[in-house]
């Protein structure tokens, strides 16, 4: 493809600020227990991982994943069928290793890492952490001569492994296995997802007969003994890999597929025109299948939510029939509601739905509503609609690195040394201004992204 998916970055721009603005409203008995992840629920916030269900929070991560897992092959395509495997290798396997540094610095530069008490000092810190990353990650070659380019990569790097290496920090010294562990799984979706594409990317079916392997390895990696123990405990770096991690390929994988659908239908210049009330009632359909399941699980109403998302993928099912000529709207429907309702049949196994410890019923529902909202953002592109909003979510889902990173390395310091923290503290009042809170903090967050990303500025890997 030619130019970027407007729509794909955009489903990535909202997931990337819900993770915002999930960890800034306000916390405790004052914001309902829906408003977090369904196994910490208020006010102790105490991990309790016999509690099912799931909350839009559990929805954020597997949206991420699933948009990652759709960029592999718009990003890989072109240089998979005219560049040696070694250098695809090299290219995911730099990916993995960049990602993961960047877990372990960015979780030392936080000010709270660094003390217990953090000084205006600690704060400055943080924000010299944030322009270091900038010099590592930048897309300097767009503004500099690559001579300059490289140094100042160089310089990014050194400033950052000497204070990796000589700050003493709050909580012991600097050890590779703390780190930002959504980054981790991030990394090793990246490396593994992209693997298995470019080995399957001509024959898709092996691409899903590789899940059954990863399932047995966990179903079996109890029993003492096994090699599926062996190769769940297997690990040449516990830091960077674990098993465990592999999990997620349940969203990745089916994640690819969608990618591949979006090359082909870029390709295809005969698509007959499609009713726009029936996409724009596709788009509402599959919208309304993630408030209902948000609502059905979390308050545990199992019977009524399996009977509306019967009829809801029956409505989408049968409208598949007037779109059977546009492919991508096609698989796109039937892949994610039978993604859906296989997870919804799941759902009583391992003691329901539930994020963490993840369960299979997690992955697919999970899956499957990842595919029908990213349709939704597609069919509202393609109709028009909503196009202000749908461009500024955009900007922040190209830019991902730095709106991960900008509340904790930037803007809460800033906050801090200015004390206009003060004001954001004193809105624990009350859901409502508890919600305003998360809402402003995370606006601003998006405020910064949206400035790099329209200075043509990016973190990349």
């Amino acid at each position: 493809m030619s130019k970027r998916l407007n729509s794909l970055d955009a489903f990535r721009g909202i997931a990337i600020l819900c993770m915002v603005l999930s960890s800034s409203i306000a916390f405790g008995d004052i914001m309902p227990a829906w408003m977090f992840h369904a196994q910490t629920p208020p006010p102790t916030h105490v991990f309790n991982p016999n509690l099912p269900g799931i909350t839009w929070v559990d929805l954020v991560f597997p949206f991420f994943l699933f948009s990652m897992g759709a960029a592999i092959p718009l990003a890989l395509h072109k240089k998979a069928d005219t560049e040696p495997f070694h250098k695809i290798f090299v290219q995911l396997f730099t990916r993995l290793v960049l990602l993961a540094f960047f877990a372990i610095f960015t979780f030392h530069a936080r000010a709270w890492v660094m003390e217990k008490s953090p000084s205006n000092l600690t704060h400055l810190i943080s924000i010299a952490a944030f322009a270091c990353l900038s010099l590592i990650y930048g897309n300097w070659n767009s503004f500099v001569k690559p001579k300059l380019a490289i140094v100042l990569k160089v310089v990014g790097i050194a400033a950052a492994v000497i204070f990796l290496a000589f700050y003493s920090f709050a909580y012991g010294d600097f050890s590779l296995a703390k780190s930002d562990i959504i980054i981790i799984v991030l990394a090793n979706m990246a490396f593994f997802g992209g693997l298995i594409w470019y080995f399957t990317r001509k024959q898709p079916l092996w691409r899903i007969a590789v899940l059954p392997f990863v399932m047995a390895v966990f179903l079996a990696s109890k029993e003492n003994g096994s090699i599926n123990e062996l190769v769940f405990n297997a690990s040449p770096a516990n830091w960077i890999y674990k098993f465990y991690y592999l999990k997620y390929l349940f969203i990745i994988i089916p994640g690819t597929f969608a990618g591949e659908w979006f090359i082909k239908e870029s390709k295809n210049e005969n698509i007959a025109p499609i009713s726009k009330k029936v996409l724009s009632f596709i788009a509402v359909v599959a919208i309304a299948l993630v408030v209902v399941n948000l609502w059905g699980l979390f308050i545990r109403n199992l019977e009524i939510n399996l009977i509306i998302n019967l009829f809801g993928c029956a409505c989408l099912l049968f409208l598949a029939k007037d779109v059977k000529h546009s492919e991508l709207v096609s698989n796109m429907i039937k892949v994610g509601t039978y993604l859906l309702l296989l997870g919804l049949f799941f759902e009583a196994y391992e003691g329901g739905i539930k994020k963490d410890f993840s369960t299979y019923s997690y992955y697919f529902v999970c899956s499957g509503l990842s595919f029908l909202t990213l349709l939704a953002f597609s069919l509202i592109e393609k109709l028009g609609y909503l196009k202000a909003m749908t461009n500024f979510l955009a900007d922040n889902g190209k830019n991902p690195m730095i709106a991960y990173t900008a509340g904790n390395l930037l803007l809460i310091p800033l906050l801090k040394i200015t004390s206009l923290s003060t004001y954001l503290d004193a809105m624990n009042t009350s859901a409502f201004i508890g919600f305003a809170r998360g809402i402003i903090f995370t606006g601003v967050v998006a405020l910064i992204t949206v400035l790099f990303t329209r200075l043509k500025f990016f973190w990349k890997t």
